[in-house]
């Protein structure tokens, strides 16, 4: 349990789902992530992710509540982050875009209490649960992200800031005419390129095979990475990555679950240090 706040007596049980009524307008939690952090601002934009509407139960509710302004971050691309001051630490960073439910993510933040974890996802179950987890196993590594990881990469990131990039199981968008909305693209790369420091590691996992050879084509080709594997295809599960409940349930249909590993190269063609990803009616990706 924190030692800085103190949870409020709730009168429903810990796994209920929520139904208060709003009026019209009103805040879902006015202390916790806001709806929409953009708002205008990037109307015509990559979006990293496929909104996804769930219930929010009692306990991720208050856990959003109290925990958000310390350990939330919502995405408006108006100002630039300093990731020190925002983890209280000079210790590397890695975006995690697209966490689930964060189990997985507090399990890799407890094992490597070194690294600070900034993960990012538009589920509000999620967030709040991955809240709970970090105050419940006394994670000062994890701050949550909400929003798109596209204008937190563009807007609010300095260049070479990240020491890392994980993309577990994003959503494959397995129908032909809608692979432009994958994630894993070119232009993607560019950007998060500049957000990268030197050697960073870009640790991506699917279970869709089709895209994990789209993602091993993009990744090869693309001259600020290179694979860490010797032979240039996929990597061997590492051991600090989790198996995650997207994998367990691939699994299980038999689906073939594919890492990649790259790194950032030492040094970036210059034309890519100002990259920015501009795309006119691109509609959203799915992380």
């Amino acid at each position: 349990m924190s030692d800085f706040l103190n949870a409020p007596e709730t009168p429903h049980p810990p796994g209920a789902p929520v139904r208060h009524p709003r009026a019209k307008g009103t805040p879902r939690f006015p202390d916790g992530p806001q709806a929409d952090p953009a708002g205008s601002h990037f109307e015509r934009r990559i979006r990293s992710f496929q909104p996804r509407r769930s219930r929010v139960t009692a306990g991720q509710a208050d856990a959003l509540q109290r925990l958000w302004p310390a350990w939330g971050l919502d995405i408006d691309g108006q100002h630039v982050i300093d990731l020190t001051e925002l983890f209280g630490n000079d210790r590397p960073v890695v975006l995690e875009i697209g966490f689930g439910m964060g189990e997985a993510t507090a399990r890799m933040a407890a094992a490597d209490p070194d690294t600070n974890i900034l993960a990012v996802d538009v589920h509000t179950p999620g967030q709040g649960n991955l809240l709970n987890l970090a105050e419940r196993e006394g994670l000062r590594n994890v701050r949550v992200g909400n929003g798109d990881a596209i204008i937190l990469l563009r807007e609010m990131l300095t260049p070479d800031s990240l020491g890392g990039l994980r993309v577990y199981f994003p959503d494959p968008w397995p129908k032909k005419r809608h692979h432009k909305r994958r994630l894993i693209q070119p232009e993607f790369l560019a950007l998060a390129a500049t957000r990268l420091g030197p050697g960073a590691l870009v640790h991506c996992a699917t279970d869709w095979e089709p895209y994990a050879e789209q993602m091993l084509e993009v990744l090869t080709a693309h001259p600020a990475f290179e694979n860490t594997q010797a032979d240039g295809g996929f990597a061997p599960r590492p051991e600090f990555r989790p198996l995650t409940r997207f994998e367990a349930q691939g699994l299980e249909k038999g689906h073939v679950v594919n890492d990649l590993l790259f790194r950032r190269v030492e040094h970036l063609v210059e034309h890519h240090a100002e990259h920015r990803v501009e795309h006119q009616d691109q509609p959203p990706t799915g992380a």
